[in-house]
């Protein structure tokens, strides 16, 4: 009876946002505009692919890319389209080219530069001789008595 509960809750899991109105009646287009919309980013929701977002803009989207590929768009076709009117900001995974390919490099070379900066610091550090504190002059000394003895 547990696992019947449980399939039960896992099946009870949020559906997606496609609309009913939204489906084609060509299975086979309806699955590529499925797979499209996996791979494109609500502009509202920021992390949620159109195909889970319930924001009206991913549902233009959504609708966009379903007139794309009935016009007879290929699966690049419609990701272009897309790419050319909202940029690359629409993608989940932008590509690492162009532009990009700062923001891929960036962060590796960062790291890199802080693990080089951190090694020639502690080499320096550790081949520095130890510097002892230099004595005390006679007039520190008497300096030392007074305020002590205050």
């Amino acid at each position: 009876m547990r696992w019947l509960i449980l399939y039960l809750c896992l099946l009870a899991a949020p559906a997606h946002a496609v609309q009913p109105d939204e489906i084609l009646a060509d299975p086979a287009l309806e699955a590529r505009a499925r797979e499209l919309s996996k791979g494109l980013r609500c502009l509202v929701c920021r992390n949620e692919n159109i195909d889970e977002s319930n924001a009206d803009l991913a549902r233009d989207l959504r609708v966009l890319v379903r007139e794309r590929l009935v016009a007879g768009d290929s699966d690049e076709e419609v990701i272009s389209y897309l790419v050319d009117r909202y940029g690359e900001y629409v993608l989940l995974q932008p590509t690492a080219s162009g532009e990009n390919l700062i923001l891929w490099i960036a962060g590796p070379a960062m790291l890199l530069m802080a693990l080089g900066t951190a090694a020639l610091y502690l080499r320096r550090r550790r081949s520095a001789p130890d510097a002892a504190p230099a004595p005390l002059s006679a007039e520190e000394k008497a300096r030392l008595k007074e305020i002590l003895e205050k």
